[in-house]
């Protein structure tokens, strides 16, 4: 091998995920996978009849960067129905190559270096490393098993000059909480008269159970002036490997956005928004989804129900967080193994969410799955004894 250039490591601390790992560790050990976050199920055949229409009529040049008009107003619509906030379609909205492209690109407009971003841990884990990236610094709130609830009185505390954005997760992955009004309003009167961006990771906005209602940021109208909502048509839609999503804020925020955003992707795929545009306006489309998954959710936990596993019942998303201090000592990376290895189920551990972890004995699974994959999954578990 030839000598090799210096580099200086802009993730010094990067490597593999844990995602990557535990999917690893399960098609090695043959396990079933319900630690990553896809569905094992097809998205509507109608949708993918819509895709292969677009493609088969031509519609495979560049789209504008804000993304096709005619989806723009297919989800300006969707969300005045949704939320009661009008949205022009053309300024105040960006399509984007997936949510994490939209989240990277939020990041990396509004942090400069030395600026402070606060997020809530246990936390997604791209957060970390595109705050990093943006020559910000990262402070995170450390939210506690069982409650995953949120002191706002500390955050008001964390607040000071440096403070430039904070993020929230709503509903949360992965602790399937999810922020109330009077969360959202805590929040509202924290940045009220500050230079604070809020960027709210709306993805799993449509699962939410138990007759609940989605806190979108649009529901505050004082709030959204200084913020942006983040979503993922992967997460709506069962197609996660399609990395579409989209952003939403006002358009003097919006319009920063779309100056880094156009060095970066500039515009997503065609065909695929098409067809998007098409399929979202029928709202039966996603007004579906709530009981969809609520019900694969209390599958999981009625399976699971005469096992150690001890859940913190999800409010959202599609994972369901299960502490398994009944079951054994051992930290949550090495149980997930143990999970994989000798039960045959994946999951993920919570630990590598957070910065510090605490000791808590929790681990993750998903439940975006076939009944017949959760059954199959439920009677490995139901080998673990307390």
């Amino acid at each position: 091998m030839g000598k090799q250039v210096r580099i200086q490591a802009k993730l010094p601390a990067g490597g593999t995920n844990i995602f990557t790992i535990m999917s690893r560790l399960a098609t090695e050990h043959k396990a079933i996978n319900l630690g990553q976050g896809f569905p094992d199920f097809e998205c509507d055949e109608k949708l993918k009849e819509l895709v292969a229409k677009y493609v088969g009529e031509g519609k495979n040049q560049y789209c504008p960067l804000s993304g096709l008009p005619q989806l723009n107003q297919t989800l300006s619509t969707k969300m005045e129905r949704l939320y009661k906030m009008p949205i022009h379609p053309a300024k105040q909205i960006c399509v984007t190559a997936g949510a994490t492209q939209a989240l990277y690109t939020a990041i990396m407009t509004f942090v400069n270096p030395g600026d402070e971003v606060i997020i809530f841990e246990p936390a997604y884990d791209c957060y970390t490393p595109q705050i990093r990236l943006a020559g910000g610094e990262v402070k995170p709130y450390q939210m506690l098993h069982p409650d995953y609830s949120i002191d706002w009185n500390r955050v008001k505390d964390m607040v000071n000059d440096k403070t430039r954005m904070i993020i929230i997760n709503t509903p949360h992955n992965p602790s399937g909480t999810i922020l109330s009004k009077e969360d959202m309003e805590c929040l509202e009167a924290i940045v009220k008269d500050t230079n604070i961006i809020v960027l709210s990771d709306e993805v799993y906005e449509h699962l939410i159970y138990d007759g609940e209602k989605h806190q979108s940021i649009m529901r505050f109208p004082n709030l959204f002036e200084q913020s942006m909502a983040v979503f993922s048509f992967g997460k709506t839609l069962h197609a996660t490997g399609w990395k579409m999503g989209y952003i939403v804020g006002p358009e003097y925020l919006v319009d920063e956005f779309k100056a880094v955003h156009q060095w970066n992707v500039f515009c997503t795929n065609s065909f695929v928004q098409f067809a998007i545009a098409d399929y979202l306006a029928e709202p039966k489309h996603y007004d579906y989804l709530p009981s969809f998954f609520e019900k694969k959710r209390n599958t999981m936990n009625e399976l699971l129900a005469d096992t150690p596993l001890i859940p913190k019942v999800a409010k959202g998303t599609y994972f369901q967080a299960y502490s398994y201090e009944e079951v054994s000592d051992l930290p949550d990376l090495e149980f997930a193994k143990y999970l994989t290895s000798e039960i045959g189920v994946a999951a993920i551990p919570m630990s590598p969410f957070y910065t510090h972890a605490p000791k808590d004995k929790v681990i993750r699974l998903c439940f975006a799955k076939e009944e017949k994959t959760i059954e199959s999954a439920a009677e490995r578990l139901m080998k673990l004894k307390r």
